[in-house]
């Protein structure tokens, strides 16, 4: 098995052992040198400041090529260090700056002479960032939910574009100066009388800064990598400088002829946008199908070999993993292990004479091969399946879960493509979708995606209000009209009317909350460089946020589906059914945490209530029933690009949220389902911990239930299995049967596996140095489990293991 895929060559392997011995350092060369831009850049209009930033930190930051790699191209001052974004929030930098290193995880170090210049620039941004601005902006009934964590928004207002893909085909085929042509030829068709072509004027002009920047940065690697050639003793690597140099003058200013040219101009635009923002969820798209050409050409004129593609593709995976973002801890805790969820896509269809066929090709299987090897948590991987899937890719595909770093995740063409066509996305591009962050999907190259989908909304906690007559429990707050106190109800009836009127009401917030982050995104932090690649967004003048893309959907994330369901469940069952307990006494229970004797025997009751994820329609069906409200009442709404130039402009829900079930439980109080106050609460659209016992079908059966169709933000479902479980070759055949089953005759959306057993698990948290190595999926993505908070650790450790 540990040489199924074969191995990194040696240069690569020592460049990953750099890597992660590389502590994570906090970078203050952007917000420096952004922090001087803005200051004498305050009357330009936005687009021009913008543009005019990213100018500066690609001429100013520092550049380096490390001794191993073949692809150059850096985001910070060192590897794996993440620099800030000052425009987007600084509070929470300036109050943490002592407590980055002493953190419960994702740990980041910073130098005192760091520290002071970030202490330094902070009062220009006082009350001057997007976060500043969206907090004003927010309605006083509206931030009270953002207060108390009803609703979790940090993200969407301290981050810029991204979940996301750019039109990589298209800038690797005609380079970043036909970009510019296009854009100088719309800046001088303009009639400046018309104020609306004067602002599309800074747009345009914004693109002629950035493409030009972006151009001058790739001239200052290859100036550098020609200046390293001239003192460098080994004839090898002074030819590989010199390539390199070659390269760099070429691309991305012009389009790629060659697979390392692509790949090396692929790298450089990709790094660019984690300069420009920092959105996180920038991914690659198809690649195996953009990139396809030039590795066939190069191979057919005996250019390249597998072997050396394959490491190139291996330096690729490992520049990636060098780009690093920090986060507040609060945000910190939704999204643990640091991940950035660059997606890359493979696998799939294509259309030929508007007829589907299998997509699949030999750099598809170089590019899960590339991934095997460098095992890494960063790109995510992401398998398109359908029902023709090559089956041997597919087979390999499991030998790459076997390797136990949780890759690849799976989304189902048979559930996806039919969904996007129903929304208005034309055939083909609806057959074009990648994965884009964890397991959200788009069209690479026309949509205008935010950066973390909708806001969090916590629903066992919303249960609890509705109970609570509108009050929320731990603060004493009446957020909104009820029907009545729970003590007061007199049938299951009462429990979905309750549902339904708050249910509609804390979607409305959402909606509230969600349109104040992007008012103030738009108004205050244009990402042009972003924009300029993903049509139209030249064709129409506008920016990604004004309404420039083909397409315009954004999904809402919903938390705690499980512990939703099983409350519903208990409810009905022990209280309105059995009549086992009485709504006082189940209150009380909840108020005190089941404590006492009298406490545990209600929650034992509760416990043995049906549980979803065991195929079973008592709980499943009122689940179902509980999310078409929601569903229903989000259906209502448009986003702020609505009517403005997009296709769609509307919401629709999605289950990734990633590791928001460790703090939104840790915020919430016992629930009906049996948990206890402050317990993680269930993940993704995933069971309860080990409230799933009838194994993985009966899971599948029952995630199929939830209306998939309309979850087109996609439905998370981890599963774990030991490694034993697939050492046999009859088990992975059933593991693929088990996929087909899911995804072709129950309509499922998404799966992916950790195959990692309880046993590693807890001996990396007693030995965590025997276990640098560990990776485990968290939720939608990956990540080392050793930098993983203790909690988030234990949430992983207590999932429920499967047998095949």
């Amino acid at each position: 098995m540990g040489n199924y895929f074969g191995n990194l060559t040696s240069r690569m392997s020592r460049f990953r052992l750099e890597l992660l011995n590389a502590k994570p350092q906090v970078c203050v060369e952007r917000a420096k040198i952004t922090t001087n831009v803005y200051r004498e850049n305050m009357d330009q209009p936005l687009a021009i400041r913008r543009a005019l930033m990213l100018k500066n930190v690609l001429e100013k930051m520092s550049i380096y090529i490390e001794d191993e790699t073949l692809i150059v191209g850096n985001q910070a001052a060192s590897n794996r260090s993440a620099p800030i974004f000052p425009e987007y929030a600084m509070d929470w930098v300036i109050d943490e700056l002592d407590k980055f290193d002493q953190r419960d995880g994702d740990r980041f170090y910073i130098t005192e002479e760091n520290k002071e210049a970030l202490r330094t620039i902070a009062p220009f941004w006082e009350h001057n960032t997007v976060k500043d601005r969206g907090l004003a902006a927010m309605p006083a009934s509206a931030r009270v939910f953002y207060d108390l964590g009803i609703i979790k928004a940090e993200g969407n207002i301290t981050s810029g574009d991204a979940h996301l893909a750019v039109d990589y085909k298209r800038v690797l085929a005609e380079g970043l100066l036909e970009y510019k042509r296009r854009s100088a030829e719309k800046l001088n068709s303009l009639d400046l009388t018309d104020y609306k072509n004067l602002h599309k004027s800074y747009f345009y002009r914004g693109i002629i800064i950035t493409m030009d920047a972006v151009i001058a940065f790739a001239k200052r690697y290859a100036d550098l990598a020609a200046t390293m050639a001239e003192t460098e003793k080994n004839d090898g690597r002074r030819k590989e400088l010199l390539e390199i140099a070659r390269i760099l003058v070429k691309v991305p200013a012009h389009g790629a002829e060659t697979f390392y040219e692509a790949v090396q101009a692929l790298w450089l635009v990709h790094l660019v946008l984690q300069i420009e923002s920092n959105g996180h969820s920038l991914s690659y798209g198809r690649m195996d199908q953009y990139l396809y050409p030039y590795y066939q050409k190069d191979i057919d004129a005996a250019r390249t070999t597998e072997e050396t593609a394959c490491e190139l593709l291996t330096n690729l995976w490992m520049k990636t993993f060098t780009i690093n973002k920090i986060r507040s801890w609060s945000h910190t805790r939704f999204s643990a292990g640091s991940p950035l969820y660059q997606n890359v896509t493979i696998g799939g269809q294509i259309l030929e004479n508007d007829s589907p066929h299998d997509a699949v090709n030999p750099l598809s299987f170089l590019i899960l091969k590339s991934v095997a090897r460098t095992k890494l948590p960063q790109p995510n991987l992401t398998v398109r399946y359908h029902q023709k899937l090559d089956p041997q890719f597919l087979k390999d595909c499991i030998e790459v879960v076997r390797l136990g770093f949780g890759m690849p995740a799976f989304n189902s063409d048979e559930i996806i493509i039919p969904s996007f066509l129903e929304k208005g996305i034309a055939k083909p591009d609806a057959y074009n979708y990648s994965a884009i962050g964890c397991v959200e999907v788009a069209v690479p190259g026309k949509w205008g995606y935010r950066v973390t989908g909708m806001s969090f909304l916590n629903f066992p906690k919303s249960l609890l209000i509705a109970m609570n007559d509108g009050i929320d429990i731990e603060s004493g707050k009446k957020v909104c009209e009820g029907i009545g106190h729970f003590t007061s109800w007199k049938n299951y009836d009462d429990v979905k009317k309750a549902w339904d009127k708050i249910i509609r009401e804390f979607t409305r917030q959402c909606v509230i909350i969600d349109s104040c982050a992007d008012t103030v995104l738009e108004r205050d932090t244009a990402d042009i460089f972003c924009s300029a690649l993903c049509d139209d967004c030249i064709e129409r003048g506008l920016n990604l946020k004004e309404g420039g893309a083909v397409y315009d959907f954004i999904s809402d994330l919903q938390v705690g589906i499980a512990n939703l369901a099983d409350s519903l469940a208990a409810i009905k069952k022990c209280v309105f059914e059995d009549k086992s307990v009485g709504t006082e006494e189940l209150w009380d229970a909840l108020q005190n945490n089941f404590a006492g004797n009298e406490g545990e025997r209600i929650r034992k009751l509760l416990i043995a209530a049906p549980k979803y994820g065991n195929d079973d329609d008592y709980v499943d069906l009122l689940v179902r029933g509980a999310y078409d409200v929601y569903i229903d009442e989000m259906k209502k709404y448009h986003n702020t690009r609505y009517g403005r130039g997009p296709i769609g402009g509307i919401y629709y829900a999605g289950t990734s949220s990633i590791s928001a079930n460790v703090p939104q439980g840790a915020g919430t109080t016992a629930t009906p389902d049996g948990r206890k106050a402050g317990e993680p609460l269930a993940e993704g659209c995933s069971p309860s911990h080990s409230m799933d016992r009838h194994g993985p079908t009966a899971v599948f059966k029952s995630v199929s239930k939830l209306p998939t169709s309309e979850i087109t933000g996609g439905v998370l479902l981890n599963q774990k299995v030991t490694p034993a479980m697939l050492e046999t070759e009859e088990n992975r055949e059933k593991l693929i049967f088990l996929l087909h089953a899911f995804f072709a005759r129950l309509g499922g959306f998404h799966v992916q596996f950790n195959v990692v057993s309880r046993e590693t698990l807890l001996d990396a948290q007693i030995n965590p140095e025997k276990h640098r190595d560990l990776i485990v999926r968290v939720a939608g993505y990956s990540a080392f489990f050793n930098v993983l908070s203790r909690q988030t650790q234990d949430d992983i450790i207590e999932r429920t293991e499967q047998i095949i």
